[in-house]
């Protein structure tokens, strides 16, 4: 995270607009405007404008051209320039360093805390260079000081605006993703874990178990003892099933009313130990009027049972229907699939032969 680039699109547009819009102004301040024109100069001011408007051009419209890396030290090539140009034309004026708010605010929003403090070392640098070969000693040193100083506060302020936004957005996606009540998983957090958990398992050859939970006779305890005390249920169940999902890439979801599913990497007999585990704990519960819910569990267990997120879901729900039909407070494995016909027929006629 150290050198991460925080938003690239965010990124590729900001340096797209700044270079395409600095190309008419460099160029306006660099040719038309100055009285004298030296061949240097203008041959330099042509080919930063040349650089920049080719370079822009691309980042607006052709970003996938451009190295990743790019993005990374855009700043640092436009400090080299903006002090590059200040330098040559001996221009310490506060306008000149106004330039230098765009590396500091591309670095504020899009770049590490550590990045932004080299971006601001080398304007702070650069500055100087310009400053103390321009003006007398204390009006250079007047002059650096206070630029560094405004360009610090305004990456500081940025900065902070920059993490605040950050923090609520981690809030408003954490919301989306959890059940507002128990605060596991909701139901679009799951679909998106199942599939990624299964690419794992499929990738590195190992287990996935799925648990579909289901309390019993759920609507008599609200029946009976009310909403309130059925929302405590839910609740006491839920933590029960976060003592099982020890790993940090196990997941426990609530999918509506009554229905919990755990996503466990582990194998047929970890998923076992599992559903014990979860009625040992939930037995252990005190407090609730309606006393320690019972549970009807369904386990399937990826490949064994299923190669396909759809498929290891249907088994473990074919498996919770079992559970249930068995009277119910029980754990049901879901059986192997079916062999396909032709396969068995292949095999038959292989035995024959």
């Amino acid at each position: 995270m150290r050198y991460q680039l925080r938003d690239e699109q965010g990124a590729t547009h900001s340096v797209a607009y700044l270079m395409l819009a600095a190309v008419p102004v460099v160029f306006l301040t660099g040719i038309v405007l100055p009285a004298e024109h030296p061949v240097g100069w203008v041959v330099a001011t042509l080919l930063t404008c040349g650089f920049m408007a080719v370079a822009g051009s691309a980042a607006r419209w052709r970003p996938g051209w451009i190295p990743r890396v790019w993005w990374l030290i855009a700043p640092f090539a436009a400090i080299a320039i903006i002090a590059g140009m200040n330098f040559a034309s001996h221009d310490a004026s506060a306008g000149a360093q106004l330039f230098y708010l765009w590396p500091v605010l591309y670095a504020a929003n899009f770049l590490s805390n550590r990045m932004v403090g080299l971006v601001l070392v080398l304007i702070s640098a650069g500055h100087a260079a310009v400053a103390f070969s321009t003006l007398t000693p204390a009006k250079a040193l007047s002059d650096w000081i206070s630029v560094t100083v405004a360009l610090s506060l305004t990456a500081f302020v940025v900065g902070s605006l920059r993490n605040r936004n950050d923090r609520l957005r981690q809030v408003l996606e954490s919301q989306a993703l959890a059940d507002p009540l128990t605060g596991v998983a909701n139901r679009r957090s799951f679909d998106l874990e199942l599939a990624r958990a299964v690419t794992w398992a499929r990738r590195g050859g190992e287990s996935l178990a799925l648990m579909t939970v289901d309390i019993d006779y759920f609507k008599k305890i609200n029946d009976t003892y009310g909403h309130g005390v059925g929302d405590q249920a839910l609740q006491v169940v839920a933590n029960s099933l976060r003592v099982v999902a020890r790993r940090e890439d196990d997941l426990v979801a609530r999918l509506g009313g009554d229905e919990f599913v755990v996503l466990l990497r582990t194998d047929r007999a970890g998923a076992g130990k599992a559903a014990d585990e979860v009625r040992t704990v939930l037995a252990a519960v005190d407090g609730l009027p309606c006393g320690p819910p019972e549970l009807s569990i369904g386990v399937a267990v990826l490949p064994d049972h299923a190669g396909t997120p759809s498929d290891l879901q249907a088994a473990s729900d074919a498996a919770l229907y079992e559970a249930k039909q068995g009277g119910r407070g029980r754990t049901a494995m879901a059986r192997p699939p079916a062999p396909r016909q032709g396969a068995g027929r292949h095999n038959e006629i292989s035995a024959a032969g």
